[in-house]
This record gives C-alpha cells, sequence and structure tokens, in this order.
C-alpha cells in the first residue's frame, strides 16, 4: 500500500513517502515486490507529487507501473505553467480514464454473489453506488450481516506553490474526489500534515485513534444518536497540540521521516490488529524526501540512487554526450 506523508510549514512543504511495492499474485496473496519503488516526482520546479495504492494498471495487455503515468505527464511542456489545483485535477483525470475501476466493481460484485452462495447465505440487496458497493445479507444460522467493497485505490497527494506564490495541498482519489487539504490564502487551513496510504500508525500517533474506530460497536451507537460530526469532534480532542505555523523546515523533515520509520517498525511486529487481522505490512524500504520552498522551489533531501557494488548513479544528476 504505502505512506506519503504531507508537512507544510511557513519555511516551506516536505514531501516523502516509503519505498515498498506489493502486488497481489496469481493465487489473490498479497506479496512484496520491491524495496526500491519510486513514490514521490516532481512535477515542474514548483510543485511535487506522491502517489500511493493500486501500483500497475493494465494497458494493450501489459502492466504498466502508474509511475510511467506520472513521468509522462511530467514530461508535458504544458505542466510548466500550471498551479497545483489543475495539476490535481489533471492527475485525476488522467488515472481515472486509464484506470478501468467499473469493470473491477463488477468482477468484485461477481465474486461476492459467488462466495455467499457457495456458503449458503441468502442475498437480501445488494446496492452500487459511485464509489462502493453495499450489501446485506443472511446466514444459514439466520442472523443478518451487512458488507461493503471498493476497488483498489490510486491516491495522489499534490502539493507546492502557485506562480503567484500561494501554496495549496490537494488530494485525489480514484475512484472518488479531489479534495483540498491546505490553501494559504484560507485562515487555518495555511499549515498542518496530510498523510495517505497505510496512515493508520500516523493517525494513531497524531490524532489519537485510526479511523476504523468507527467500526467499533459503541462508536457506531454514539454516531447514531448523536451525530457523527459531534462524536468526531470530541475524538479530535485526543490530537496532540502540534504548533505547525512555527515549525521548521528541518523539524516537518523530522516529522514526516518518523511517521514512516514509525509505521514500517509496527508494521514489522504486528498482523494487522485484532478486529481485522492479517493487514499487509506495506511500508518499508529507504524513504525519499523532497522540499518545496517559495525562493528553491522543489528540492530533494534524500533520493534512491542506481547502486552496483560501491558505485551509484543518480540520473537526475547525470549528463550524456
Amino acid at each position: 500500500m504505502s505512506l506519503v506523508i504531507n508537512t507544510t510549514t511557513p519555511e516551506g512543504i516536505v514531501l516523502a513517502a516509503d519505498s515498498r511495492q506489493s502486488y497481489r499474485n496469481m493465487k489473490g496473496m498479497a506479496r512484496i515486490g520491491s524495496e526500491n519503488a519510486i513514490k514521490i516526482f516532481q512535477i515542474n520546479r514548483r510543485i511535487g507529487v506522491g502517489i500511493t495504492g493500486l501500483a500497475f494498471l493494465p494497458e494493450e495487455g501489459v502492466q504498466k507501473n502508474v509511475s510511467q503515468y506520472i513521468e509522462e505527464f511530467r514530461r508535458s511542456s504544458k505542466v510548466k505553467k500550471m498551479g497545483v489545483k489543475d495539476v490535481a485535477w489533471k492527475l485525476h483525470s488522467l488515472f481515472n480514464d486509464k484506470y478501468h475501476w467499473k469493470e473491477q466493481m463488477d468482477q468484485i460484485k461477481a465474486n461476492i454473489q459467488n462466495d455467499l452462495n457457495s456458503k449458503g447465505c441468502t442475498i437480501l440487496q445488494m446496492e452500487m453506488d459511485d464509489q462502493s458497493l453495499k450489501f446485506s445479507f443472511r446466514t444459514p444460522q439466520g442472523t443478518i450481516e451487512n458488507g461493503m467493497a471498493r476497488a483498489d485505490p490510486i491516491e495522489i497527494l499534490v502539493a507546492g506553490y502557485n506562480p503567484n506564490g500561494s501554496h495549496q495541498v490537494y488530494s485525489a482519489t480514484i475512484p472518488g474526489d479531489v479534495q483540498e487539504l491546505r490553501d494559504s490564502a484560507k485562515p487555518g487551513m495555511e499549515y498542518g500534515s496530510s498523510w495517505l496510504g497505510q496512515g493508520d500508525v500516523a493517525a494513531r500517533i497524531v490524532l489519537g485513534f485510526d479511523g476504523r474506530i468507527q467500526n467499533v460497536d459503541f462508536v457506531k451507537e454514539a454516531i447514531q444518536n448523536q451525530g457523527e460530526q459531534l462524536i468526531m469532534t470530541q475524538l479530535r480532542g485526543l490530537e496532540y497540540a502540534i504548533q505547525w505555523g512555527t515549525m521548521t523546515l528541518q523539524d516537518a523533515i523530522d516529522f514526516a521521516t518518523l511517521m514512516i520509520q514509525t509505521t514500517s517498525a509496527i508494521q514489522r511486529f504486528s498482523d494487522g490488529i485484532n478486529a481485522d487481522p492479517g493487514d499487509m505490512p506495506g511500508v518499508g524500504g529507504p524513504i525519499d524526501v523532497a522540499v518545496i520552498t517559495p525562493d528553491h522551489g522543489f528540492v530533494w533531501v534524500n533520493k534512491k540512487k542506481l547502486k552496483f557494488g560501491d558505485c551509484e548513479v543518480d540520473l537526475d544528476n547525470e549528463s550524456f554526450l
């Protein structure tokens, strides 16, 4: 799955990501394919992108790495003058077109129907909305269960500065929407941290809980009785009070890398959670870090190099005759 972290401060913007790439084999088993995947990309001098989620898309019968689509988009001369919002929407449109997720949802629906029928369950309801499949069924024991399924997502984090000097951060999810996360022109949204991918550990550390708390029965009951907004507001009282507006760029780098290192370490010793065991340890390998500042633009702080023995090559800094 991976983890991409953004931290936005008055001094600049940090983008960091791990390098692990996983996939499902012919039997549907999750496997680690590489510890050297690239997940942070420079789009133009002012904007960077991090990507997580589905790693490959079929194109003309061949599995193509999603990073190749980013690189092709980046090489377009049109990106030089784009703003952050433009890049977010363009990438969302690109992957929404390339990723035939509706076909995947049809296959998921058929698989669920076959699985429930084979277990002697009776399907009571099955509804498909724009992004997910919701269903309910009666077990052979007579109990009624509910379920939900979604296509594997592609998640994109776009951060940087606009031509007028303002900064913004957007997330784009396919299937899903584009969401504004940071905006220097909107009070209260200027600074902070956001993450995409396997962000449960980061959420537990910073927020005090992860999103799966809404699956706990007493939280479900509280939300039903008092409303989701009130309950989430109360839970956010557990969030650590981090002064993002006074954070230095170095501290932002330290924070982002700490979240990735901690996630990788917890996944090493754990196997999901008791309520949902068997989670994929999708975060690991070297951490790539880039910063974006108003004066210097996009700058790599740490980036994987090609290696053989004691030799290292950074293709971005090599020239050829």
